[in-house]
């Protein structure tokens, strides 16, 4: 029985572990970008090498853990779907940079759990709830809180910036919804984030052909490269494959809620790196969004174990 019990306990550490370096490495995306598009990459350039890069190496992963890539037909119009909402959460995000703090930035995309649970009262009848929508007003809060805190970048637009930001909260959301789609529940995770990663990448490719091309950047240019694998492996692949890996392990709900370590990563690292101001205001936002997000995590998660109960007492 203790035998059982340190095996748990040791499988549960090791989740949490997980789920933490997937959101640690997540933060990491807005250094690398903005090191970046800061050597003259344009942003599509930035995704074009970030996605392409990152789905060759968890292909590779794919490959030698025996996934299958078989796609059924079904799938296929779905997995564009979330490929779309995907590719253009990573351009309005990197867009968001180019006008306000990666902190700031990084934190409003935090709201997405909030978005998901708007969505599905709203357009799917999933049943209201006080504590999603007064979660949700109070998210709001912390975003003005956090706008009025100094986010402003030299030369960007403070306006251009929140709307970049609240678009891809808006587009992750759909994405996580979309991956919700019975049609791609038969394909298996790992090939399903390759292909995901796949399209976008060739999104990228073709749309920056009409944007001026994109450049190949030779390897001997090892300051560029080395940030081009610092996007691509830790921030892209290494944070996917930990953060699947851990949702098997200790579920959806404990993964999202370390998924705080994410912003808290870029608001540090933007702070140190970049010298990006943090007022009482933007710390109390990023509080509040935190906060509120973590609490309809946890309601969701409440919510199903009800369900769940009187399923069983039918």
């Amino acid at each position: 029985m203790r035998t059982m019990k340190l095996a748990t306990d040791k499988k549960f550490l090791f989740g949490i572990s997980l789920a933490a370096t997937s959101s640690l490495t997540f933060g990491l995306a807005p250094y690398f970008s903005i090191i970046l598009m800061n050597n003259g990459f344009p942003a599509i350039e930035v995704l074009a090498y970030r996605w392409g890069v990152g789905a060759l190496v968890l292909m590779l992963f794919a490959l030698l853990a025996g996934n299958s890539f078989r796609l059924p037909r079904k799938a296929v119009l779905p997995t564009l779907f979330v490929s779309v909402f995907r590719a253009l959460t990573s351009i309005t995000l990197l867009l968001s940079f180019q006008n306000i703090t990666s902190g700031a930035s990084s934190t409003i995309h935090f709201m997405y759990p909030l978005i998901v649970a708007a969505i599905m009262m709203l357009f799917f009848h999933e049943k209201k709830s006080g504590i999603k929508i007064g979660a949700i007003l109070f998210s709001i809060v912390g975003a003005i809180l956090l706008s009025s805190g100094g986010i402003h970048l030299e030369g960007g637009n403070l306006v251009r910036g929140l709307i970049y930001s609240i678009l891809s909260v808006v587009t992750y959301a759909i994405y996580i919804i979309g991956l919700r789609s019975k049609a791609l529940e038969e394909v298996e995770s790992t090939p399903l984030t390759c292909y995901v990663m796949g399209f976008a990448a060739i999104a990228f490719i073709i749309t920056g052909q009409f944007t001026g091309g994109i450049t190949w950047i030779p390897f001997s240019e090892k300051y560029l490269w080395l940030h081009i694998l610092g996007i691509a492996i830790p921030a892209t692949a290494i944070s996917n494959i930990t953060l699947i890996k851990s949702v098997k392990l200790v579920g959806a709900t404990m993964s999202s809620i370390l998924g705080i370590l994410e912003p808290i990563t870029a608001v540090l690292i933007g702070i140190w790196a970049f010298s990006e101001p943090f007022t009482a205001k933007t710390a109390i936002g990023l509080a509040i969004i935190i906060l509120a997000a973590c609490v309809v995590i946890l309601n969701h998660r409440i919510e199903r174990k009800i369900q769940a109960k009187k399923q069983l007492n039918k």
